[in-house]
């Protein structure tokens, strides 16, 4: 019996799109180039998980992938729309379920403790939310039941993350008293 070999940036982009309900979200092929390019500590990483046993499958099908993931071209709204599942208990703004309660709070708590990387807990300290930030200067931070918010600017600090999007995100979190701090 053969079985239907998958295709993971295609399957994820598809799963994007029904949370997003927008199928208009697509990979940047020069975003994704670059970072398979300059990714040296993901190489490094994914070396050293696959050392431990505690990645089976092939190591440059992986990354690649990742990279691709890290790639996905988004407006501010339709990154939110995609995160609103993360403020609404696992469900999309359609109202369908991708999540559960328990997987929700985990991804929460995740992106709280690691979304911005080598700055993960300045971002909690200062804004307060769990939220996530990309290559390409976007930031989503969400308020579970209540909001999720996106900023855009580029300008990378030195630990790759949006210098005028964390201190805006922290000014809408000091100024509006809305941290779950």
């Amino acid at each position: 019996m053969v079985s239907e070999l998958r295709n993971p940036k295609k399957d994820f982009l598809e799963f994007v799109h029904n949370v997003s309900g927008d199928t208009t979200i697509t990979y940047d092929e020069k975003v994704a180039q670059s970072e398979k390019a300059t990714g040296f500590k993901n190489y490094a990483a994914a070396n050293l998980l696959k050392s431990y046993g505690n990645l089976k499958n092939d190591l440059i099908e992986v990354l690649d992938f990742y990279f691709y993931q890290c790639s996905l071209s988004m407006s501010c709204t339709q990154l939110c729309n995609t995160f609103y599942m993360f403020i609404n208990r696992g469900r999309c703004k359609q109202q369908m379920e991708f999540l559960s309660v328990g997987q929700v709070k985990r991804i929460n708590a995740l992106m709280l403790t690691c979304g911005f990387y080598d700055e993960a807990g300045e971002f909690a300290f200062k804004v307060g939310l769990p939220g996530k930030s990309g290559v390409g200067g976007g930031i989503v931070a969400l308020l579970p039941k209540k909001f999720c918010v996106t900023v855009w600017s580029p300008g990378l600090n030195p630990k790759g993350n949006s210098t005028r999007g964390m201190a805006a995100l922290e000014q809408l979190t000091t100024l509006s008293d809305l941290s779950i701090f």
